[in-house]
């Protein structure tokens, strides 16, 4: 049963995460022989005044 966490800046479509979803799926369908209903994908949205890069929050550059 693979699981696939995805962390994303908050702000995606539904329609992007469908096909993000999809995609993973279907990779490792492809590569990993996994049934595409064992595959899990988690993403989880973060915002950008709870992530950091270079030292400063997101929501400040």
């Amino acid at each position: 049963m693979p699981v696939v966490q995805v962390h994303l800046k908050a702000g995606r479509t539904l329609e992007q995460k469908r096909q993000l979803v999809e995609r993973i799926t279907n990779t490792l369908v492809e590569v990993c022989g996994s049934a595409p209903d064992r595959v899990h994908v988690i993403i989880d949205e973060v915002p950008e005044e709870s992530w950091g890069r270079g030292g400063r929050l997101l929501s400040e550059q």
